[in-house]
């Protein structure tokens, strides 16, 4: 997701946010159990074939308030790494990639409407695009919450 694109505003890495993300602020989102996440810091739920995708609250913290997301049109097909989107904020514009191969079954249109959902529910109200999964195994291959929170941790320092 962190690939920054051009913007009004000096284009920036979220990493090199690290130190300003709150991943644990006082009103950060609470993650539910079972996510998986990707080094961009996107989290997939995954339920039957269908994984939902959004981005975690470091991401929020980072690139601080989400004024507008550009969805993919439903039936288009990605591979996993693939832009399937873009965030713009305050501070950055950036791509959302896909962590997982699919076709787009659904997008978030609340969020579409109201984009200020994505900074206070990331992980519920917030989410951005449903997946049809065509290769179930590549969520195997994302961090579970404990390696996520050390990945974090690390980019912190």
């Amino acid at each position: 997701m962190l690939s920054m694109l051009v913007s009004s505003r000096a284009a920036v890495s979220v990493r090199s946010l690290g130190a300003v993300a709150r991943m644990y602020s006082a009103n950060a989102a609470v993650a539910p159990a079972g996510l998986r996440y990707t080094k961009d810091h996107e989290w997939v739920s995954v339920k039957e074939s269908t994984a939902t995708l959004g981005i975690t609250q470091y991401a929020v913290d980072s690139l601080g308030d989400v004024t507008f997301v550009e969805f993919p049109d439903v039936g288009k097909k990605f591979a996993a790494g693939k832009a399937v989107g873009v965030v713009e904020s305050v501070k950055a514009t950036s791509d959302l990639y896909t962590p997982v191969s699919g076709e787009v079954v659904e997008v978030n249109k609340a969020v579409s409407a109201n984009s200020s959902l994505v900074n206070s529910a990331p992980y519920t109200e917030g989410w951005l695009v449903k997946m049809r999964l065509s290769d179930p195994k590549e969520v195997e291959k994302l961090f579970d919450e404990a390696a996520y929170k050390k990945f974090c941790a690390g980019l912190d320092h």
